[in-house]
C-alpha cells in the first residue's frame, strides 16, 4: 500500500471516529468533548468535524457540531434497514397495542446489536436503547435472540472478546451464555432479567431466513415490575414468526441482509 493510500485510510477511520462519537442525546460537541471520545488531538477532531461540516455531515451548533441532515438522509437509503423497518412496522405496532409495552427491532453487527426501530409506550422505563444506537449483544433479550440462530463462528467471536458486566445480572461466564443459547434455539424465545439494566426485563424473538439464520430479532420491554415475560413471550414469537414469513418473498430476504 502506497504512504497516500495509508494516509487515506488513516484519514477515513479518523472520520468514522468522530462521527461515532456522537451520541442520540448530544445536542453538540466540541472539539475538546470530540478528541476525549475519540482519542485524537484536539486539533485532529476540530479539523475533520470542520471538513465534515462542510459536506453537512455535521452542521455547525454554537461552539461546537452536531449530526447533520445529510447524515440522516443517507442513513434512510441503507437497504437492511429500511426494508426491515418497513416490513417490521405492522408487526411492531400490533404487538405494542397487545402488549401496552415498548417494542424494538434490532439487528446484529459484529458483537453488538443496532437498533433499528423502537416503538415506545407511555409510562415505559428509561431504556438504554436507542434508534441507531447499540449495546453489547449478550446483555439484550433481541442480542441473544439473535445469536441463538447465528452461523457458530459468530457466536465464537462474541464470545471470545469477553462478556461484558452492563449490570450486576449481566451473563459474564461462557458457559452460563452457551446454555442459555441452546434453551433459545429450542423455545424460540430469550429473555433480558436485568442484563442490560436495573429493573428492565424483554422478552424477544429472532426473525429468520428460510435457511433459519437470524436477520433480526423483535422484543418487548418493561419495567420488571409491570411485565410478565413469560406472558409476553407468545406475542413477540409470533410477530417474529410473522414478520420471517413477510420476509420470505424473493428479493426483499436478501434485501434485509
Amino acid at each position: 500500500m502506497s504512504p497516500k493510500a495509508t494516509d487515506e485510510s488513516t484519514y477515513l477511520r479518523r472520520v468514522v471516529a468522530v462521527l461515532r462519537a456522537f451520541r442520540a442525546d448530544d445536542d453538540g460537541l466540541g472539539p475538546a468533548e470530540l478528541a476525549r471520545r475519540t482519542g485524537l488531538p484536539k486539533s485532529t477532531a476540530h479539523r475533520i468535524a470542520a471538513d465534515l461540516a462542510e459536506t453537512g455531515l455535521l452542521e455547525r451548533h454554537g461552539a461546537g457540531t452536531r449530526l447533520g441532515l445529510t447524515l440522516f438522509e443517507i442513513g434512510q437509503k441503507v437497504p437492511r434497514q429500511r426494508v426491515l423497518r418497513d416490513a417490521a412496522l405492522p408487526y411492531m405496532s400490533d404487538l405494542r397495542e397487545a402488549t401496552r409495552q415498548t417494542v424494538h427491532l434490532a439487528v446484529l453487527e459484529g458483537h453488538e446489536v443496532v437498533y433499528v426501530e423502537i416503538l415506545p409506550t407511555p409510562g415505559g422505563p428509561d431504556l438504554p436503547s436507542r434508534v441507531g444506537g447499540r449495546l453489547p449483544a449478550v446483555v439484550t433479550g433481541v442480542g441473544k435472540a439473535i445469536l441463538a440462530f447465528s452461523p457458530e463462528s459468530t457466536v465464537r467471536a462474541v464470545l471470545e472478546r469477553g462478556l461484558p458486566r452492563v449490570s450486576e445480572r449481566s451473563l459474564t461466564a461462557p458457559g452460563v451464555l452457551t446454555r442459555e443459547l441452546d434453551r433459545i434455539r429450542t423455545d424460540g424465545v430469550a429473555y433480558d432479567r436485568e442484563e442490560s439494566g436495573p429493573g428492565i426485563v424483554c422478552a424477544a424473538s429472532p426473525v429468520l431466513a428460510p435457511d433459519g439464520t437470524a436477520l433480526a430479532a423483535l422484543s418487548v420491554s418493561g419495567w420488571s415490575t409491570h411485565m410478565r415475560t413469560r406472558h409476553t413471550a407468545p406475542a413477540v414469537h409470533t410477530a417474529a414468526l410473522a414478520l420471517s414469513r413477510a420476509l420470505s418473498v424473493p428479493g426483499r430476504e436478501d434485501a434485509a441482509r
